[in-house]
């Protein structure tokens, strides 16, 4: 449904959204277990799109741009790779007049934005530590109740 580059940069964004100082991209691979290279094309997607901002420095590193609670998911996604919709037949064969298989793909893919325009960032990282939204996220044990 998505691109491995979106879902790599939502691990990054939804990472940097839980965060206080600014993150290299060595930490931020190393969390979201992204190929470091690959990361860096990522960040420089989102930063060239103001999602993020770079600082370079001692103490330097990325952060969100905006507050996660303002930052939908649908933003990412369309900043990396948009939801593909069909406004016409894509063979060109009905022109606006979608066939029952392209209206049907249509319909799925709006249902795909309308989600992802629903959900912040700040919905994925509100809940409770050990469930955070990442494979492996960085969490504390907590004891078993």
């Amino acid at each position: 449904m998505i691109s491995q580059t979106t879902e790599y940069a939502l691990r990054a964004v939804v990472y940097l959204a839980d965060q206080d100082d600014p993150q290299t991209n060595a930490q931020i691979a190393e969390v979201t277990e992204v190929p470091v290279g690959y990361l860096a094309k990522v960040m420089q997607i989102l930063s060239r799109a103001r999602i993020v901002t770079a600082q370079r420095g001692l103490r330097g590193g990325f952060t969100l741009a905006h507050e996660p609670d303002k930052l939908t998911v649908l933003e990412i996604v369309n900043t990396v790779d948009p939801v593909r919709r069909f406004h016409e037949c894509p063979l060109g064969l009905h022109g606006i007049n979608l066939c029952p298989l392209h209206r049907s793909l249509d319909d799925a893919a709006k249902a795909v934005e309308e989600t992802f325009g629903d959900t912040t960032i700040a919905d994925l990282i509100r809940v409770p530590r050990h469930r955070k939204p990442l494979c492996r996220f960085p969490a504390v044990s907590e004891p078993a109740t």
